[in-house]
């Protein structure tokens, strides 16, 4: 008997050693960014060749071919150590590889470095798969884009803002365009504001038989420069570049042929007026026809003109115009029939994809409902595969539509599906995760066969069980604010994060995280983005943290997205307030303790709260936040702002700069002085504001940081990131826990 007692008492102690091993503990700022604890797996470099039954994946310095369905290995192309210079000794520093059409070629790219969001100077090497050889694509400068053409007999780059060709059989280098000048001419690339928002970085394209280059110019003389002081060294330097504000004058864009045969240059005819945008262009099938996307400035009517390479003449063969504004995509593609290509328009009133005729004739409209399409993947001659948000307007499925209209499901996951396809589009990666479950990755066919699985992250979810984590939960939130321009009311979709030992007896802070511009959603069934982390982080300290998708955000339809047309920031701020008093009314939650966070136009929106909201938020903080839309570029602010000249009050009336007086409580603001987007202005101006309305703030300043506000300095090991949520932590942790 004693024996049996002795067991008895030894399997408790185990068990208690045992759940005390597996106690579920916290974790701290530095997990978040500096140990990368909460970084899960994923699937990189998978590159589909031109066969698309096979891929690409660069690993342990060798560029691997694998099978699709198998995943076995079929070719290795090349290793990191044939990748060495005559005369030199070690390898070059590979950062990025680019194949030819034909595969027999590679471009190498080293010692890249930024310029804006995508573009970047880098030096280039050409590589040749047969024989092993790798050469320097120039010797007289850094390249921008280099690209190959399609015979893979040439490459094209820029250069100093001119343009070049390297004849890869004979060596020569010739530079075509000779104009080019920093601040005043862009041959090849777009100006800043077309980059950022036309979301595009090169400005030239090969025509399909390889004879001919188009290619646009901008010509920025009469933009007006943007400075920004750089504090570096004992005198700070300043940096200039062309940013056209909202109500102020853009680069003037014209589109030429360049003929490679003839060495003549050919200007297509865009039309008379050149207060207008040319977002897009590209080589339709027939290699002498140029389609070229024109906007007016309002960006409500879009034309296609078909332009002929040779002469420049050209005609319009699609035209649509908008009550609000047209999103400019690159969801268009042109058939293999040459007559026809494929277009999504909100027409309808969602977002849906249109046959249309090269000849000009009445679209086809092949998917319809009352839902979005939310991303084209393309066509395999058959079938027309996209991304739609067909079942709720925070899930992603994959489907697929014939030239008839006949729809079917290819992936039908529940969550948010996104996908990669093969070449042929007769495979596909599938990205799945929801709310609750990680990032997945799995191969399947096109239709929607699963052929293996290439990471469940199982044992990052694993781990997660190991952390005090709240539960995030989907949910919609009913109330009379939320209505159409009709009266129509609207449930809104939202999640919250509940501290992870919440007690409902109890009264929380609330903090909302928000975004809130046009078309974006903050609101997914899908997994984690890195504030999710950070507001977990919250969790622990007992802040509770919901956010919605307000009015004004995509995936619901033109009407629900564009209703802030003319008066960004006014819904939007309606909705936060509603939402903070929605929160208010919950017994779990202290009405006083209420916060709002944001980063640029979340910021914005964060500002907005403290000010027009401040009898319900009572902590707000903004990052790199827009205070008055005067400040950012045309292009976005115009879309759907207008001029200032023609909609003043819709400027002034939802900036927080007019709005200052009406402050009550705790403000944060936090911003880099090099942010080239959202420039240190928009801070200045607030900060100006709140002074002059006797208003007490908290200010953090990050010195030559951009947009991101990430890296450190000469100074030590820190980083600014990390630096900045420490900051934010102490600030929401003294207003919204007393502490």
């Amino acid at each position: 008997m004693k024996i049996k007692y002795l067991l008895i008492s030894l399997f408790l102690v185990l068990g208690t050693i045992s759940a005390s091993a597996q106690e579920k503990k916290n974790f701290e700022l530095e997990d978040l960014y500096q140990r990368g604890t909460f970084y899960a797996k994923s699937i990189r470099g998978m590159n589909s060749m031109k066969d698309g039954k096979s891929y690409a994946s660069f690993e342990k310095g060798q560029l691997n071919i694998y099978d699709y369905k198998s995943g076995k290995l079929v070719n290795t192309l090349f290793g990191i150590t044939d990748l060495v210079l005559d005369g030199e000794d070690l390898p070059i520093g590979l950062q990025n590889y680019e194949l030819s059409e034909n595969e027999d070629k590679m471009l190498c790219l080293t010692d890249m470095e930024n310029i804006y969001r995508h573009s970047f100077h880098a030096n280039y090497f050409v590589y040749d798969i047969k024989t092993k050889t790798l050469k320097p694509l120039s010797e007289n400068g850094k390249q921008r884009l280099a690209t190959f053409s399609p015979d893979a007999t040439k490459v094209a780059f820029m250069r100093d803002n001119n343009l070049f060709i390297k004849d890869l059989k004979t060596g020569e280098e010739k530079q075509f365009t000779n104009d080019g000048l920093y601040n005043h001419i862009i041959n090849g690339a777009p100006d800043w504001v077309y980059e950022e928002e036309f979301s595009f970085s090169q400005g030239f394209y090969w025509s399909p038989d390889s004879k001919k280059i188009a290619y646009m110019k901008f010509d920025e003389s009469n933009v007006r420069e943007f400075q920004m002081e750089e504090f570096e060294g004992l005198y700070p330097d300043w940096y200039s570049f062309k940013y056209p504000k909202a109500g102020e004058d853009n680069s003037i864009v014209e589109i030429y042929v360049y003929d490679l045969e003839s060495g003549k240059t050919v200007k297509m005819d865009t039309g008379a007026e050149t207060d207008i945008y040319l977002p897009r262009i590209a080589w339709t099938k027939d290699a002498n026809v140029l389609a070229i996307q024109r906007l007016n400035r309002h960006q409500n009517h879009l034309e296609i003109l078909a332009a002929n390479a040779t002469t420049g003449q050209s005609r319009v063969f699609y035209d649509e115009t908008n009550d609000y504004y047209i999103d400019i995509t690159d969801d268009w593609h042109f058939l293999e029939d040459g007559k026809n290509f494929l277009m999504t328009s909100e027409r309808s009133g969602y977002n849906h994809i249109y046959l249309c005729s090269l000849d000009g004739m009445q679209a086809k409209q092949l998917t319809s409902g009352p839902w979005d399409v939310t991303a084209v993947y393309g066509f395999d001659g058959k079938e027309v595969y996209f991304q739609a948000a067909k079942n709720t307007p925070v899930d992603r499925q994959i489907y697929a539509v014939n030239l008839k209209g006949k729809m079917r499901e290819v992936i039908g996951r529940e969550g948010t599906n996104s996908a990669r396809f093969s070449n042929d589009f007769s495979y596909l990666i599938n990205i799945n995760s929801s709310i609750s479950q990680p990032t997945q990755y799995e191969l399947y066919t096109n239709k929607g066969k699963l052929v293996r699985v290439l990471e469940d992250n199982h044992e990052f979810a694993e781990k997660l069980k190991t952390f005090k984590l709240g539960e995030k939960k989907l949910m919609k939130i009913s109330d009379p604010a939320f209505v159409l321009p009709d009266g129509t009311q609207v449930d809104v979709d939202a999640w919250q994060i509940l501290p992870p030992d919440f007690d409902p007896s109890k009264k929380y802070p609330v903090l909302i995280y928000v975004y809130g511009g046009p078309g974006y959603q903050t609101v997914n069934n899908s997994w984690a983005n890195s504030d999710y982390w950070w507001m977990q982080l919250l969790a622990q300290h007992g802040i509770i943290s919901v956010s919605i998708n307000n009015r004004g955000s995509g995936a619901q339809g033109e009407v629900f997205k564009k209703m802030t047309y003319l008066q960004l920031g006014k819904y939007e701020t309606e909705d936060m307030i509603t939402l903070a008093k929605y929160m208010a009314r919950q017994p779990y939650v202290d009405a006083d303790r209420i916060g709002i966070y944001g980063w640029s136009y979340g910021g914005f929106m964060a500002a907005n709260g403290i000010t027009k909201g401040a009898d319900v938020i009572s902590t707000a903080v903004s990052v790199a936040p827009v205070t008055n839309w005067r400040y950012y570029d045309n292009v976005y602010t115009e879309r759907f702002m207008r001029t200032p000249q023609e909609n003043p009050d819709g400027y002034d009336l939802n900036s927080p700069v007019y709005n200052t007086a009406m402050i009550k409580g705790n403000y944060l603001l936090c911003h880099g002085s090099g942010d080239d987007n959202v420039h240190y202005q928009n801070a200045m101006e607030l900060v100006k504001a709140m002074i002059s309305n006797g208003k007490r703030f908290d200010l953090m300043i990050y010195p030559n940081k951009n947009h991101g506000i990430y890296g450190g300095y000469e100074y030590g090991q820190g980083e600014c990131r990390m630096h900045l949520f420490n900051k934010i932590d102490d600030f929401l942790f003294e207003h919204l826990l007393g502490e």
